[in-house]
């Protein structure tokens, strides 16, 4: 069994969807970044990469390569990770991924982003735990400046 850990942040920008867990978050502004900004899967992939010595999201899919992954769905890049994993024997046992978010509330997409990341990942839905919290309007993410996640993956 390996323990892996992710992190990511990506602050707010108008003219942008809010992609959250793979889904599409209704809200007044997106997140801000080369490819779709979904920061918990983001920090999922890291967690992932990460529990299987492989680096990080960065290092596989770099900002530097032109085009190649410019608005790039996350979804794909989940989809590779997984991929990558399960050619070194690797399988997913669980996964829990925190959502920190000021605005906008979460609760009513909780159950749709874990239905989604287990349908990309290919495992039950039981293997994905999504939580949101505030920051009790404290730093970047209280101010609503952006959203920060976490995640932690057990493979096997």
């Amino acid at each position: 069994m390996r323990i892996g850990f992710g992190y990511d942040v990506h602050q707010f920008a108008p003219n942008r969807a809010l992609w959250l867990g793979g889904i599409e978050v209704p809200h007044s502004k997106g997140l801000l970044g080369h490819s779709d900004a979904d920061v918990a899967i983001h920090a999922l992939c890291d967690a992932i990469l990460g529990a299987a010595a492989m680096r990080d999201i960065g290092y596989h899919f770099p900002d530097t390569k032109g085009n190649e992954y410019e608005g790039i769905d996350s979804k794909i890049l989940l989809r590779r990770v997984m991929e990558m994993i399960r050619e070194t024997g690797y399988e997913l046992g669980n996964c829990d991924i925190t959502i920190a978010a000021q605005a906008p509330k979460l609760a009513a997409y909780i159950e749709p982003m874990r239905a989604c990341l287990a349908d990309v990942m290919g495992v039950d839905v039981h293997q994905v735990s999504v939580k949101a919290t505030t920051t009790e309007h404290l730093g970047f993410v209280g101010r609503e400046e952006g959203i920060a996640a976490y995640a932690v993956v057990l493979l096997q």
